[in-house]
């Protein structure tokens, strides 16, 4: 299934719109970019995004031009519009917010605190406020933990209950190498004892049914998900 979440970046630093776009891909986002006022609100009405992330400080038509702009058109009435400025900005935030802006991300901008902001947003649309809850997203993949369900592309994908539990693990901190005695401890607890060719099973298992290239070996150590 193709993530439903559009994100459009406005800024006229190519640097900042790599940095911001590289994590936002790997949540499993839309993105597009524009680096000027112009071609953003001409992605805004090709693309349709849920949500602008809007640099404020552009030259030619700022980020307050854009957004009045765009609140004056009927189909960006529910797009979510979060400016990027600096914390000193305090009277050109009072205005970004009056010409229907939603929100603030400070620079300089943190992944995690980027990322976690982002999630936050699009909770507020209304197209995405309820279904995005139950999903977390990486890529093609998308896992329902409230469903226990996986979905690879378009296609859902059965997983056995432990096949399902140690992806979860993974999936928690992705980039975080899990050690064996961890993984055995968080999925089998003490249910059975079980040893390292039990957890190297239900690794090939999910690699065949997920592709293998998002669990990575770490060899003598354990695994990790990672993009």
């Amino acid at each position: 299934m193709e993530s439903e979440v559009r994100i459009l970046i406005v800024d006229d630093e190519e640097d900042i719109i790599e940095f911001l776009k590289y994590n936002l891909v790997k949540e499993g986002y839309q993105v597009e970019v524009a680096l000027d006022g112009q071609q953003a609100i001409e992605l805004a009405n090709s693309f349709q995004p849920h949500l602008i992330v809007l640099d404020i400080m552009m030259p030619g038509m700022d980020g307050i031009e854009v957004c009045e702009k765009l609140r004056e058109m009927p189909n960006h009435k529910d797009t979510i519009i979060a400016f990027l400025t600096a914390r000193s900005e305090s009277f050109t935030q009072i205005t970004a917010l009056e010409i229907g802006g939603d929100d603030f991300i400070n620079k300089p901008i943190k992944p995690n605190v980027f990322k976690a902001r982002v999630k936050a947003l699009i909770r507020r649309h209304p197209e995405l406020g309820v279904r995005q809850e139950n999903f977390v997203s990486f890529g093609d993949l998308k896992i329902n933990h409230e469903q226990f369900t996986v979905i690879l592309k378009d296609k859902e994908i059965v997983l056995a209950k432990k096949e399902f539990e140690l992806l979860t693990l993974l999936t928690s901190k992705p980039g975080k190498v899990f050690k064996r005695s961890e993984i055995l401890s968080k999925v089998w607890g003490s249910e059975v004892i079980v040893g390292d060719r039990t957890i190297d099973v239900h690794i090939r298992k999910l690699r065949e049914k997920i592709g293998s290239h998002y669990i990575h070996t770490m060899k003598g150590v354990g695994y990790k998900f990672d993009m």
